[in-house]
């Protein structure tokens, strides 16, 4: 039985099952649809996906799988097409960003994700630093809007140089903050410098806001002054953004030379730069932010705690000086008023406590073992393809593939092998130079199963080339 009969007679037999039990009712779980029929745990995925495509189904991580309530075709069937002309052209694209935060299904490798696995997340003690905050003096109370002090003199220290607790503003997350700076900083319509390749997420924001992206090439160390300072001539813009440490995709790190130069070059062009300093916290010994080599106001600082805590710590600090700091703060009153006061007295406990430094250690010593390991399992399984470089710390690697590659087929193919990835493309605000993939390392549930996932890409990638 080849493998598309088996996906076909598995999601007929769940569509009679999903008949039978009616809506709201949990399907077996896939272990047990597995163990009954005798299919890997990918033709159970891949089923399940088409009756979640029919509408026949829903799947709650965590839950399980289960019916929806389908509304059959008839006179009394609601009809909401008329909300195609009323909504107009779309705006937001959250495609990219859906497919980042998706979860692999049982059975299935992850590649891919920006988030510490659950065994390297501080769980246990985010709830007793969670437990201790929340018996704080006025916990639930409405915090400062611009967040509580301590917590902001914090985010300013982490920054460095001459910021204070005064120039920071607590955000939502790292997502919400890129949102607020597009939208403080740059009028809709005009041009925003983006570094290329670049995360999807700060792409989708900056459209959102009705901004024109534009893109500038880096290099192994990072964005290209000499090519910035010509974007910014060519375009006018006045709104760079950066990710100064461990870049996202590619893992570059700017050195201090460079980092001094970018200012420079904004600084000449009257531009701002955000400064995306995502990954602060995931190496051992980050370079001096650009917000601390900056006396002008040039650059608007943004640091979060979500990537090195949990996904659910949605806490960051946006920091900023003089009339785009007002222009901030107005921001994130008219959007969502303040951060809950009980998240931020969390956080402020928790990075107070010893915990906070016993679990830098212990990400640290993860980071390098798993970089390590998935470097080396690619260039034995993978000796075709080539890694951009071997960062300082973060969570993955980007990796160049054969011209001749076809970068959503070996995406797909890897897939169906039961390993995830992330496409290169995405990554692209314009044209991409050739085939590329994200492969993290920290998602994986130990190094056996890193080493699998990259066996099944290897697979993958062989399959694709043979065609």
């Amino acid at each position: 039985m080849n493998n598309d009969s088996s996906i076909a007679q598995i999601a007929a037999m769940l569509r009679e099952e999903a008949t039978r039990l009616g809506p709201g009712a949990r399907l077996p779980s896939s272990r047990e649809i597995m163990r009954t029929h005798g299919v890997s745990p990918v033709t159970v995925a891949r089923a399940i996906g088409q009756l979640a495509a029919e509408g026949r189904v829903v799947t709650r991580p965590g839950n399980g799988v289960f019916v929806t309530q389908r509304v059959l075709g008839g006179q009394d069937a609601t009809d909401l097409s008329w909300q195609t002309v009323a909504l107009g052209d779309r705006v937001v694209d959250e495609g990219p960003i859906t497919t980042l935060l998706g979860q692999a299904a049982e059975g299935v490798v992850p590649l891919t994700g920006g988030y510490l696995r659950p065994g390297l997340r501080p769980d246990k003690q985010l709830g007793a630093a969670a437990a201790r905050a929340v018996r704080r003096p006025d916990a639930w109370a409405m915090p400062p809007l611009a967040g509580l002090v301590e917590l902001r003199r914090w985010f300013a220290a982490q920054a460095g140089g001459e910021v204070s607790a005064a120039d920071a503003l607590i955000v939502s997350g790292g997502q919400a903050g890129l949102t607020h700076a597009f939208r403080a900083l740059a009028a809709p319509g005009t041009a925003v410098l983006v570094e290329t390749p670049t995360y999807p997420g700060a792409l989708a924001a900056a459209r959102a806001a009705g901004l024109r992206t534009v893109a500038v090439p880096i290099d192994r160390h990072g964005v290209r002054p000499e090519l910035l300072a010509e974007a910014f001539a060519v375009t006018g813009a006045r709104v760079f953004l950066c990710q100064p440490t461990l870049q996202n995709p590619t893992g570059a790190t700017l050195p201090v030379e460079r980092r001094e130069q970018v200012l420079e070059v904004a600084r000449a062009a009257g531009a701002f730069v955000i400064e995306d300093d995502f990954a602060r916290h995931l190496t051992e010994r980050p370079p001096p932010s650009l917000v601390s080599l900056d006396r002008h106001g040039t650059v608007v600082h943004l640091g979060s705690l979500t990537k090195i805590l949990s996904p659910s710590m949605r806490v960051a600090a946006v920091i900023a000086r003089g009339p785009a700091a007002h222009r901030l703060r107005a921001s994130q009153c008219v959007e969502s008023f303040f951060v809950a006061r009980p998240l931020q007295e969390t956080a402020l406990e928790f990075v107070g406590s010893p915990a906070w430094r016993r679990h830098l250690a212990a990400v640290h010593a993860e980071i390098a073992i798993r970089r390590d390991a998935l470097a080396a399992a690619l260039a034995a399984r993978l000796p075709e393809a080539e890694v951009h470089l071997l960062p300082i710390g973060g969570m993955h690697l980007w990796v160049r593939l054969p011209a001749e590659t076809d970068e959503g087929e070996l995406v797909e193919a890897a897939r169906r092998n039961g390993a995830l990835v992330s496409p290169g493309r995405m990554y692209y605000p314009s044209e991409p130079p050739g085939p590329r993939i994200r492969v993290t390392h920290m998602a994986a549930a130990h190094l056996p199963e890193l080493h699998e996932g990259v066996r099944r890409l290897a697979q993958a990638l062989a399959d694709v080339s043979r065609r």
